[in-house]
């Protein structure tokens, strides 16, 4: 059904007509929530502050609902009801009519359907949140609000049940069926038709879960999003005597190692794949809800990413095909982070959450993230939108690692192959990387052409950087006042302005390490490496 068509058919009267029904007027089973919150998220709400996929809004009167100009991920952030835990954590009177006022202003505004608001997986979460709060909500069942919230809800139910599996797919389509199975157990009486959706479900987990545990869109953000949707899925099963589907086991088993294997020694997550840090908590409580125990997965071969940790200094390299998580399609075969201990060192930008097309464009270019770019072009075939990995081997012997990884995304584009090497000791003090261009085929009509080579090291906003030894090197200093020396052969360095939108969307200034050469003929190999300065005696 093309977007026409679907808002021609489910804005008009009469579909309207067919979402009323039988309503309950309370839930057959209660859910438990098991999710935290932060205690500034409410005190945000009370005085009109809608904060949201790194933009904020103040509208003291009545919130936002169809704003101007904001992004779509703010948008679908409000329309998820999510933050009504902030209000049900916080308590009391005041909050409580806050969060009654909220809905019921949102049921007069948006209680028909609308594209964004009314998408499956907004829809999902919408509903998952306010079954989880309804208690909260709802604490007399006879006043008119009561009424109108479970009416609101059954329509919304109604709805999504019919498009649960249309409009988005990957981690968006299991928001969706989270918020189905919320519904069919607790407001069904009994739980009819629970083993449709965990058919739904389980032919989704085939197709998105990787042997590995990684999932399909390879983004450190959309993993721990369906894992804690996994883990709310499964709890609820288990709160409703529902046999839990094996495969549903198994794939919780399999994606916390991987969840483990994406975060850095601060607990938050490597900004690969429109991932940003997040909130350590929060993970926390993701890998608490899912309910699996184990070390991080260090070498996830399906999923693309490669762990090597020693002495608290960890890289985390992506050695994946490219993927388009939410739509976005980023850049950054063969990108590096670093962090040692709690502290990042080498990042990539992460993503941008605005409106701005031209900022999200160059936040998903090969310049924004950790690796080498050529000729200022993007590491990506646009014709297929697939960066080709291959050759990704790893060798590990007295604890120190090598990763060996190659892509293709430069050979039709090029002509050129890019192949990085990493190599970290078992001390953790040093770690050296190889950055070797090969050229494959000329595809210049004009004849052999010099290439522009940058291998770029986007540094975390606490570094501090200073060129040294007549530009031959770098200091970098951590917050901790810890030491490290970049350094590099075959090319010249250079300290460069950066941008870092991995805390929260909020956009912060930073600088990047350039080793800048050249590439025509032949092999060009660019030799760097970060060493760790000893502390003085």
């Amino acid at each position: 059904m093309t977007k026409r068509i679907r808002s021609a058919v489910y804005g008009s009267p009469f579909y309207r007509m067919s979402l009323v029904g039988r309503t309950p007027n309370k839930l057959q089973l209660v859910p438990e929530d098991l999710w935290s919150s932060q205690a500034a998220r409410a005190d945000e709400l009370f005085h009109g502050r809608y904060i949201f996929a790194g933009e904020e809004i103040r509208s003291p009167g009545r919130p936002p609902w169809i704003p101007d100009g904001c992004s779509e991920d703010w948008i679908a952030s409000l329309h998820s009801f999510e933050w009504l835990r902030a209000l049900k954590n916080h308590g009391g009177v005041v909050a409580q009519r806050l969060a009654r006022a909220l809905v019921t202003d949102w049921m007069d505004v948006c209680g028909r359907w609308r594209p964004l608001a009314w998408r499956p997986d907004v829809l999902g979460q919408r509903v998952a949140a306010l079954i989880l709060h309804a208690p909260f909500l709802t604490s007399d069942p006879s006043d008119e609000f009561t009424t109108a919230f479970y009416q609101s809800l059954t329509a919304q139910t109604r709805h999504l049940t019919r498009v649960v599996d249309q409009e988005v797919g990957g981690s968006r389509r299991i928001a969706a069926i989270r918020g189905l199975v919320y519904a069919t157990l607790c407001l069904s009486a009994p739980a009819r038709n629970i083993s449709n959706v965990l058919t739904l479900l389980d032919r989704e987990l085939r197709s998105q879960i990787l042997p590995d545990g990684g999932h399909i869109e390879r983004s450190p953000k959309q993993q721990c999003r369906v894992l804690g949707d996994l883990g709310d899925v499964n709890g609820l099963l288990n709160a409703a005597d529902v046999m839990v589907p094996q495969r549903l086991v198994e794939s919780l088993d399999k994606m916390a190692p991987v969840l483990r294997c994406l975060r850095h020694g601060d607990g938050g997550l490597a900004c690969f794949n429109g991932s940003s840090e997040g909130n350590a908590d929060v993970i926390d409580n993701v890998l608490k809800v899912s309910q699996t125990d184990g070390n991080p997965l260090y070498n996830a071969p399906f999923t693309g990413f490669q762990r090597v940790t020693a002495n608290k200094t960890t890289a985390i390299m992506d050695t994946g095909s490219t993927t388009a998580p939410e739509g976005n399609i980023y850049a950054g075969a063969l990108s590096l982070e670093m962090s040692v201990g709690k502290e990042r060192l080498v990042v990539n930008c992460g993503p941008y959450r605005g409106g701005d097309n031209d900022w999200r464009l160059a936040l998903c270019g090969s310049a924004a993230h950790s690796t080498v770019t050529i000729d200022n072009r993007d590491s990506i075939d646009q014709n297929s939108g697939l960066t080709s990995l291959a050759d990704v081997n790893r060798e590990e012997q007295s604890g120190a690692v090598w990763i060996d990884a190659l892509h293709k995304g430069y050979e039709s584009i090029l002509g050129l192959r890019h192949r990085r090497r990493l190599y970290m000791d078992s001390g953790g003090e040093g770690v050296r990387g190889e950055d070797q261009i090969e050229l494959v085929r000329e595809v210049s009509t004009d004849g052999l052409q010099s290439r522009a080579l940058v291998a770029r090291f986007h540094l975390h906003p606490s570094v501090r950087a200073s060129l040294i030894r007549n530009n031959d090197a770098v200091l970098l200093r951590l917050p901790s006042g810890v030491g490290w020396q970049f350094h590099a052969k075959g090319g010249e360095i250079s300290l460069n302005e950066s941008i870092y939108f991995g805390d929260g969307g909020v956009r912060r200034r930073t600088e990047q390490i350039l080793a800048s050469s050249s590439v025509t003929t032949g092999i060009r190999v660019l030799k760097w490496a970060f060493q760790r300065i000893a502390a003085p005696t």
